[in-house]
């Protein structure tokens, strides 16, 4: 009978670790989905209410030419491709304050400022984000038979949003307003291997100081009008993230 008990208690002890390490694991991957914040709510089985935010910045960007790219390459190697570029941009995130809240094919969209508040820090987060990836989609390898390196159109927009998690078998954390898509339009009006800003998050980056832009002008933006817009350039030096001016080299 002690054998038994024994053998039992060996037993629960084994099923409760396993138990415990598939737990983890699931915590783990629900984090990579979502915010941290957010995952732990849903885990702990509370309620997460959509919130409003008063100031947050929006990152947009996709590939130049992307169509043309999946045409001249096997399907197997267009996911190879984004799976590659996505694994570097991803690793460029890990260094800031933001949360990728979505790729959609070649587009690529960040956010910061949300679940978790950080002044006006969300501007030169993304800021620095914005001139990372540029910088280094430069040296990113292509396959043989793409001519050319690839190349990000970028737009980036500071204001206010609401976010929270829509659906419940596959829960996404979202973000509507305004905000969110004047921030798409930056990138979608934007040009090759630049970094379209709106007048928002221009005048956010003046105010803390250390970047270099550049006014584009009035352009038209659907939806918007006549909108005044800028190139993000660079970083000074003494800032922290600098980069080459040049978009080109």
């Amino acid at each position: 009978m002690e054998l038994y008990a024994n053998n039992l208690e060996e037993q629960v002890a084994e099923k409760t670790r396993q138990f415990m390490e598939e737990k983890s694991r699931s915590e783990e991957l629900l984090s990579q989905l979502l915010p941290k914040v957010i995952a732990a709510a849903l885990t702990k089985g509370e309620s997460v209410v959509p919130e409003s935010y008063e100031s947050v910045s929006i990152y947009f960007s996709d590939i130049c030419g992307f169509t043309t790219i999946c045409s001249t390459i096997p399907p197997l190697d267009v996911v190879l491709l984004l799976n590659n570029l996505y694994t570097l941009f991803d690793g460029i995130l890990e260094e800031y304050d933001v949360y990728k809240v979505e790729t959609i094919g070649d587009a690529y969209m960040v956010a910061s400022g949300l679940p978790i508040r950080n002044g006006r820090r969300h501007a030169t987060e993304i800021a620095c984000v914005s001139l990372r990836i540029r910088q280094d989609i430069k040296t990113f390898p292509v396959p043989n038979n793409v001519n050319d390196n690839l190349k990000v159109r970028i737009g980036i927009h500071s204001g206010s949003c609401v976010a929270g998690i829509v659906g419940h078998k596959m829960p996404r954390y979202c973000l509507f307003g305004d905000t969110v898509n004047v921030a798409s339009r930056m990138e979608s009006t934007g040009e090759p291997m630049k970094i379209q800003t709106s007048e928002n998050i221009k005048d956010l980056l003046d105010k803390i100081g250390g970047f270099v832009l550049e006014e584009r002008g009035e352009i038209q933006v659907k939806g918007k009008g006549t909108m005044k817009t800028y190139w993000l350039l660079s970083q000074c030096e003494s800032d922290g993230c600098a980069v080459s001016k040049s978009a080109e080299t």
